[in-house]
């Protein structure tokens, strides 16, 4: 598979066999593999790593695979993955797989070629995309579908989970971080993915976001939330399991989590 289509772009997909007025909704959901992973081993990838007997991206793939409700799948990756991750793609059974394409040096970077693949094939203004951290192996269908759901009444959502702890925010004082407000736990929630949009919208925070050349957002919920505030981005509930690799102290939880899956 290259960056070439593989089979049918996701605005052809829903017309298949059907009538116009009939033509099902796309439901996308763009897998983010690119990042580099510094924080995990630099000499091995972490989304090729092996959790409960195979590689941590297979398990989201897999995810998004399984749900009726998708209709395809876009995978974004850097270099040092490309090969393994075409390799993992051809050999499955990922006929929603659309494409594996080219990231970028930063999250946004990735979400932004995602967003210029998708237009290029002329997805829908109103299209849902999802749009999921490769190295979150264990998202539930629950969520998922919860995300699927909160696009029919809203523009945007996000899977969060509601915090146990208390939260703080800081400030500088001399070289030491010191408290500067403890926010109500109420309100508190630890984000995760999958984030949701309505494709046209997230494309709208983008071209906004794409003015301010020192905006770096680590997710892509805050570009909607920094740059169309009046939009609301709904909290659709995740789970303490569906947690993110990202140090090498990770993946003996997610072995377990994987056992747990399996039975």
């Amino acid at each position: 598979m290259s960056e070439s289509r593989a089979s049918a772009a996701p605005s052809e997909v829903s017309q298949d066999n059907a009538e116009p007025e009939e033509q099902i909704q796309p439901v996308v959901a763009v897998i983010l593999a690119a990042g580099l992973g510094v924080r995990f081993d630099e000499s091995n990838p972490k989304q090729l790593v092996q959790v409960g007997g195979k590689p941590i991206i297979t398990w989201s793939i897999d995810a998004f695979q399984s749900n009726a409700r998708v209709t395809d799948i876009l995978v974004v990756v850097n270099d040092r993955v490309r090969e393994s991750v075409e390799a993992i793609v051809g050999a499955g059974t990922y006929d929603k797989v659309r494409m594996v394409i080219q990231g970028g040096v930063e999250r946004m970077d990735s979400t932004e070629a995602a967003l210029q693949t998708l237009a290029d094939a002329e997805i829908p203004q109103d299209a849902k995309l999802l749009i999921h951290d490769a190295v979150r192996p264990f998202v539930s269908q629950e969520s998922i579908n919860g995300c699927i759901d909160a696009l029919d009444t809203f523009n945007a959502a996000t899977v969060a989970v509601a915090s146990s702890d208390t939260m703080l925010i800081a400030g500088d004082l001399g070289e030491r971080k010191v408290v500067r407000q403890v926010p109500d736990r109420d309100n508190m929630f630890r984000a995760q993915t999958p984030q949701a949009f309505r494709f046209g919208t997230l494309r709208k925070a983008y071209d906004l976001a794409a003015a301010d050349p020192d905006f770096h957002p680590t997710d892509d919920t805050r570009v909607v939330v920094d740059h169309l505030p009046e939009e609301p981005v709904a909290i659709v509930a995740g789970s303490v399991t569906n947690m993110k690799i990202t140090l090498p102290s990770d993946v003996p939880m997610a072995e377990w989590i994987a056992g747990s899956l399996a039975g």
